[in-house]
């Protein structure tokens, strides 16, 4: 194909830019209403199909369109890719650690860093294997204040993402703010609740066995893996670890709404209740 040519020649290049080197007509701009209509069909008939693959399959249609624009389309109309069901433990509650009790169950939260509800979930790569991300929430704005990835699942990754919590929320008076975890042995490592006790911050675990107990952060899961992971195929972990620090720093935090919040993003809430402090 033409693009295939210059891209040859010339570097990775517009489309455009590189039929007119090679003096050809300037590729058809197709609307909207058709490039969606093909990919709900190619998704429909291929429900594995990431927006890499429908992009290939829409060139090889001859309807040479960029893929982020085709990535755009699916998010707006969620289309997403169905990935094969497998269970991946990433809690191991059998351990001979402390654990502490809940202290969120009943709680009204109703300012910043008052709770933290963190937690750790998998991502599949292209190729089968497995990384694993950790998170730390605030319960009153639902931002992401710290995260990691890793090819491990392990007490550092989690250590990992609450420096990046800590670091982010450095001078706003972290002092008595909730920790809030599942029982793994990730959280309750001597390396890690050290960690939280340094920092003055309590600590509170869920239920045995009882996900509901801390219902934001799956809900959080939730969105970035209908949002942002099963619309990819990350063939590599650096791949992985760019899209999922782009879709959480610029577009969850910073773009997304959230009902729970007044359909604002929760960069935006947060901002506004530091206003209302400062009035």
């Amino acid at each position: 194909m033409i693009h295939e040519l210059i891209k040859e020649q010339h570097g990775t290049i517009p489309i455009n830019k590189a039929t007119a080197l090679l003096n050809a007509p300037t590729l058809p701009k197709y609307k909207e209403d058709d490039i969606t209509q093909q990919i709900i069909d190619i998704a429909e008939h291929n429900p594995r199909y990431g927006y890499r693959r429908i992009t290939a399959t829409l060139h090889r249609k001859q309807m040479i369109v960029n893929h982020k624009r085709v990535r755009r389309i699916m998010r707006e109309k969620h289309i997403t890719c169905k990935r094969k069901k497998k269970y991946v433990k990433t809690t191991d509650s059998e351990h001979s650690n402390k654990t502490y009790p809940n202290l969120t169950q009943h709680l009204a939260v109703n300012k910043l860093n008052q709770v933290w509800p963190a937690d750790i979930t998998y991502i599949q790569l292209a190729n089968g294997d497995n990384c694993y991300l950790a998170t730390i929430l605030d319960k009153c704005s639902r931002k992401c204040l710290g995260w990691q990835l890793s090819r491990n699942i392990d007490t550092q990754l989690c250590i990992d993402a609450l420096t990046k919590a800590l670091h982010n929320r450095q001078n706003t008076g972290i002092i008595g703010v909730i920790h809030h975890s599942d029982r793994g042995t990730t959280y309750t490592s001597k390396e890690y609740v050290e960690l939280l006790e340094k920092n003055g911050i309590q600590i509170s675990m869920s239920r045995k066995a009882n996900p509901y107990d801390n219902a934001h952060a799956e809900s959080f899961f939730k969105t970035i893996k209908h949002e942002e992971v099963y619309m990819n195929e990350y063939n590599s972990f650096n791949e992985a670890y760019e899209n999922i620090e782009h879709f959480i720093e610029e577009v969850y935090n910073k773009k997304r709404l959230h009902s729970a919040i007044g359909y604002m993003p929760p960069a935006e809430f947060e901002e506004k209740i530091l206003k209302e402090v400062c009035a």
